[in-house]
């Protein structure tokens, strides 16, 4: 059980960024206007996509899930930002549910950085309890 749960909250978090990549990558009117509004659109949509993907990959692959969750935090602790700073909670009559999603993905990638805390290289045996 214990080696099912870490792994279900890797293919959750890879499933959620990757699952919203095809709006970025097809232009979407609403990923159009949220990137429209923080001021980054087209190449911060087309390039955020990017990143998410490589990210999404990364925490497929057990060695790399440390690095796949950090790259995570790093890009949806920027997204909830410009929710908190420009966009607001509720986007397009969206209830929150975009700004949930990204504190939720937020959430279980700091979970599965804690977890995959002794893989991180140099400064792994550091955080390592064991």
């Amino acid at each position: 059980m214990k080696k099912h749960i870490p792994l279900a909250l890797r293919i959750i978090v890879a499933v959620i960024l990757i699952q919203t990549l095809r709006f970025k990558f097809t232009g979407h009117p609403d990923s159009i206007y949220i990137f429209e509004a923080v001021g980054l659109e087209p190449m911060g949509r087309i390039g955020i996509g990017v990143i998410e993907l490589v990210a999404g990959i990364l925490l497929l692959v057990p060695r790399a899930a440390w690095l796949g969750a950090t790259i995570t935090l790093g890009v949806i602790g920027g997204a909830i930002m410009m929710h908190l700073t420009q966009l607001g909670v509720e986007v397009n009559g969206d209830s929150g549910a975009l700004f949930t999603t990204a504190v939720v993905t937020f959430i279980l990638s700091a979970i599965i950085l804690w977890l995959n805390r002794a893989a991180i290289p140099v400064l792994g045996k550091r955080f390592s309890l064991s």
